[in-house]
């Protein structure tokens, strides 16, 4: 199906809507969840880190294929729909095994869509005077959404609502996904003369992925037991989605200037800055989050923790890596710094957490990781990595 320029990045906008939506819908309350299913801390941190580590083989092996045929979107498309069929298995368990494998099944094939949805995006915004940042802030938009409306319905309903809510978005997001077009490629945008290891080897990419894998570390705490943690302290379940959605709706005005930023601050300026705020934010999670304002205020350096740093990272790979490795590099970024940094992030805060008697040092133990990603980029000079 032919469609406009125009109408390829509203489609865009509305793919990344439903795609953040559901992580909108899921990642915030999966604790709360498998804690109505009866599970432990730690067996949460453990399902946590099991599900993310389908994380670090799936980029690689989609990304490969979407690379190898150009077909990004075709990839894009198998992945939508086999999230839905392996999700839907979620109904048929309730014990730590089966949901586990339901959990991976669905994150295996959920890898296959954002790196090629990146890919997808970068495309087609090239040469319009529409940013990357300008499409990608409609899925800080549909996390706002559909945060803040789950977070209402754990008032009144059960902890499975979750569940029935992202079988529903990711049904949709399939559909939304059918409505794309692959941006023209030209004929000689995926022959290049050397292989994808003399990039990944060098300097600057290795500074950035160790980096950027400590920062995911540090987000076990939070994206393992965020709303656990409000729950305890007393804060209401709508409460806690406008404190999620306030974080996400930070995000929105730095992707309208996230362009300007990288342009005049340089990629690695910003990530130093990002990650050191990052660090200052856990902290105050940790002493001081019996404080609204406190909360808001670190909800409100999200924008720095993920989506400044998420929008300098794939400026970085896409300028870093030639065309024909773009799908690989966005996939080693989301296998080693989501999959592997996430997973092990996930793994120890399920193990310090103890039912939340150990909040303080959890929390304190992710800025100090924060804190470890910026010294990182310390290795690397700011030359080599502004590219």
């Amino acid at each position: 199906m032919n469609v406009s320029p125009r109408t390829q990045l509203i489609l865009l906008a509305i793919t990344y809507w439903f795609y953040f939506g559901q992580l909108g819908v899921l990642v915030p309350y999966l604790g709360i969840f498998l804690d109505g299913r009866g599970f432990s801390s730690a067996e949460i941190g453990e399902l946590f880190a099991v599900i993310t580590l389908a994380r670090i083989i799936g980029p690689s092996l989609w990304a490969s294929i979407a690379d190898k045929t150009g077909k990004s979107l075709a990839v894009l498309r198998l992945g939508c729909f086999l999230t839905v069929i392996s999700f839907s298995s979620v109904f048929l368990f309730t014990g730590f095994w089966g949901l586990t494998l339901s959990f991976g099944l669905m994150m295996m094939f959920w890898t296959a869509v954002l790196p090629q949805l990146e890919v997808i995006t970068m495309q087609s915004v090239a040469g319009t005077r529409i940013g990357y940042g300008q499409i990608r802030l409609w899925g800080s938009i549909g996390f706002i959404v559909l945060t803040v409306a789950l977070g209402k319905a754990l008032d009144h309903f059960t902890t499975d609502a979750p569940v029935y809510a992202s079988i529903a978005v990711l049904t949709i997001l399939f559909f939304s996904s059918l409505l794309l077009r692959q941006p023209a490629i030209k004929a000689n945008a995926t022959e290049h003369s050397g292989n994808l290891w003399q990039f990944v080897k060098q300097r600057p990419f290795i500074v950035f992925l160790v980096s950027a894998s400590l920062l995911q570390i540090s987000f076990g705490a939070y994206y393992g037991f965020f709303a656990l943690y409000m729950r305890d302290l007393g804060y209401s379940g709508q409460q806690t989605g406008l404190l999620i959605a306030l974080g996400v709706l930070a995000e929105i005005g730095i992707f309208l200037i996230a362009g300007k930023l990288i342009s005049r601050v340089g990629v690695w300026g910003l990530l130093m800055a990002c990650m050191v705020l990052t660090a200052v934010r856990w902290y105050a999670l940790a002493d001081f989050a019996h404080s609204g304002w406190v909360v808001m205020l670190t909800q409100l350096i999200h924008a720095l923790s993920f989506g400044l740093t998420h929008a300098t990272s794939v400026h970085f790979i896409h300028h870093f890596f030639p065309q024909s490795f773009h799908s690989r590099g966005q996939a080693i970024y989301i296998s080693i710094a989501f999959g592997m940094g996430g997973a092990l992030g996930n793994y120890l805060a399920g193990q310090m957490w103890d039912q939340g008697t150990n909040a303080f040092n959890t929390f304190g133990f992710s800025a100090i990781t924060a804190l470890g990603a910026a010294l990182v980029l310390l290795l690397c000079s700011k030359k080599r990595m502004n590219v």
